[in-house]
């Protein structure tokens, strides 16, 4: 099935992705692995939750851990460009028989909640509290430096649907992998920001959350963050990696928090800002599409996932697979 033509005219207007929610069982691990081990900065904390941001970042928060019973993956959240956009989007949403509602949230203005064609939670937001630019701050800087959230990566039941889907709202894809057999998309990179993606979708049990990433300086960085990890007690959390994409040709490294939350580390793929740049195809069974190296990612990696809190995942019609390491 072919890409759908890129929507230069959408309903509303998303920016860029934003920030995620997880649900984790130790709030005291879960600070040490993202605070102490990547290097996020605490914006704020209680004995319920914790508040970070990356370096570069302006906004209050990128990821929120919140203390639970069992970990999960909560809503997704984009940013928009005005507060007519949130308006624009509710109605976008209601119209086509989506749930609603607006919800309070921590250092944001007014939030529209509602969920995507599978029911994965989404949110939207035009104003987050500004906080003094730490950029420069560079005794701040620590474990791997991630200087900003960059992409999210979920599993999905039908790939061609999301990618469909999202497509109305505005995402243009950037690189996708078409099943040969049956013209179906395995897996596909979706922007708003003019990176590489803002969301990507992979074929799987969905909706389920992949990987969440952050963008760091270099790869150099990566190897820093491999030295730390593997002498700090998280050796066994490095899943996959160091390596480099032929998808989106960036470095990267995936990881595992300590609730199994998957992180990606990464840098250095490309610029999509122009609005007629064509897509890039990969066959499911190159080698080079994973890894441009070569090497195939662990089973791990196609089966694992952060579940969304109350969404029951369905499995993918789609039977076809990729190389997967022994």
């Amino acid at each position: 099935m072919p890409i759908p033509a890129p929507n230069l005219y959408p309903p509303f207007n998303i920016v860029r992705l934003s920030h995620v929610d997880f649900a984790v069982t130790d709030l005291t691990a879960s600070r040490a692995f993202y605070v102490d081990t990547l290097g996020l900065q605490v914006t704020d904390e209680s004995d319920a939750a914790i508040y970070l941001r990356a370096m570069e970042e302006r906004g209050h928060h990128c990821l929120v851990l919140r203390k639970a019973d069992a970990a999960h993956a909560g809503a997704l959240s984009f940013k928009v460009f005005d507060e007519d956009q949130l308006d624009r989007a509710h109605d976008w949403f209601a119209g086509r028989g989506h749930a609603v509602r607006w919800v309070e949230r921590p250092y944001q203005g007014r939030t529209l909640a509602t969920h995507d064609c599978f029911g994965m939670p989404i949110e939207f937001y035009f104003r987050m509290d500004r906080l003094p630019p730490i950029h420069q701050s560079y005794a701040l800087y620590r474990g791997v430096k991630p200087l900003r959230i960059d992409h999210f990566n979920v599993f999905s039941p039908d790939v061609d649907k999301a990618v469909g889907f999202y497509n109305e709202i505005g995402f243009r894809v950037t690189e996708y992998t078409e099943d040969e057999e049956s013209k179906r998309l395995w897996a596909a990179w979706t922007h708003r920001k003019g990176g590489v993606h803002d969301i990507a979708f992979t074929n799987g049990l969905g909706p389920r959350l992949h990987h969440t990433a952050f963008w760091v300086p270099t790869p150099l960085n990566i190897i820093d963050l491999l030295d730390l990890m593997s002498t700090t007690g998280y050796v066994a959390n490095i899943e996959r990696g160091p390596g480099r994409h032929g998808i989106s040709n960036a470095f990267f490294l995936y990881i595992l928090d300590p609730d199994g939350h998957r992180i990606e580390i990464y840098c250095s793929d490309y610029q999509t800002v122009d609005p007629d740049l064509e897509a890039i195809k990969w066959d499911l069974k190159d080698p080079q599409r994973q890894t441009l190296w070569g090497a195939p990612a662990p089973r791990s990696w196609f089966e694992l996932g952060s579940v969304f809190d109350g969404v029951e995942p369905v499995a993918s019609g789609l039977g076809a697979s990729p190389i997967i390491a022994p």
